[in-house]
């Protein structure tokens, strides 16, 4: 089957980066950089403390990297680097307790981006578009 619309791609990006784009400037007044809490919301919304090298895969940067957000982290005082017992190179990043309320903002404030951003689509759309943006995904980690 032939795809005519070679602006589908352009439009995913696009809505991708101004959606992120209004939740960090809804949030800029939390003290927090984008990465940052890209960061903390992926810790909150793991049960189990990942590995500093499993983070940076969820979020999406080198290793490096990530470990310069974790020392800008850890320096406020939100995360903490735990040594793993089995693998002493590798540490666990967990939250600190006190990021609790910190996390239900974030997470409030993006409830509130979603819902906007959602308004007026019929549920069964956003489920045949959730169920496509799936298989396109797939369709790319096959490559």
């Amino acid at each position: 089957m032939a795809h005519t619309d070679h602006r589908l791609g352009a439009h995913v990006a696009l809505l991708a980066r101004t959606w992120r784009a209004e939740l960090d400037r809804r949030l800029s007044h939390l003290g927090l950089s984008q990465a940052r809490w890209l960061v903390l919301l992926h810790l909150a919304r793991h049960a189990e403390a990942p590995t500093q090298s499993e983070l940076a895969q969820m979020v999406g940067v080198e290793c490096p990297t990530l470990a310069r957000l974790l020392d800008g982290l850890e320096a406020q005082q939100l995360v903490r680097r735990v040594t793993v017992t089995e693998d002493r190179r590798a540490k666990r990043i967990e939250l600190m307790p006190q990021t609790a309320g910190l996390i239900a903002d974030i997470e409030a404030i993006s409830s509130q981006l979603r819902a906007e951003v959602l308004a007026g689509i019929d549920q069964g759309e956003l489920e045949v578009f959730q169920r496509v943006l799936g298989q396109m995904l797939g369709n790319l980690e096959r490559l």
